[in-house]
């Protein structure tokens, strides 16, 4: 199940301000977030507009997340220019290769 604002954001089209442009709210019984308040000029979606996100939304977070890892796994921009100098362009495509290959954007 993905996040109530990566589809709100989808639905918009753009970025959304979660403190003023729009408030979840976590339901307590246990159901998880809804839109408690809706500040935007376009009509607010309804369930199943925001359901027939769900595909879409899903990939974004897992291209997210991918792209999170990569960038937590290469090395610093320090070490990647000192790598370059003392062992060349080549070598240090292989230290970003085996990132890339790590966390790949598109698995089939």
């Amino acid at each position: 199940m993905t996040q109530l604002s990566t589809k709100i954001k989808l639905y918009v089209g753009s970025e959304v301000d979660f403190n003023s442009d729009v408030k979840l709210q976590d339901d307590s019984n246990g159901k998880g977030a809804y839109i408690k308040e809706w500040n935007l000029s376009i009509a607010k979606p309804t369930q199943a507009q925001l359901d027939a996100l769900e595909t879409e939304a899903q990939a974004k977070e897992e291209l997210q997340t991918i792209l999170s890892n990569r960038a937590k796994d290469y090395p610093s921009i320090k070490d990647q220019l000192d790598k370059i100098y003392h062992s060349g362009i080549e070598e240090w495509k292989k230290v970003i290769k085996a990132t890339k290959d790590k966390y790949p954007k598109w698995v089939v």
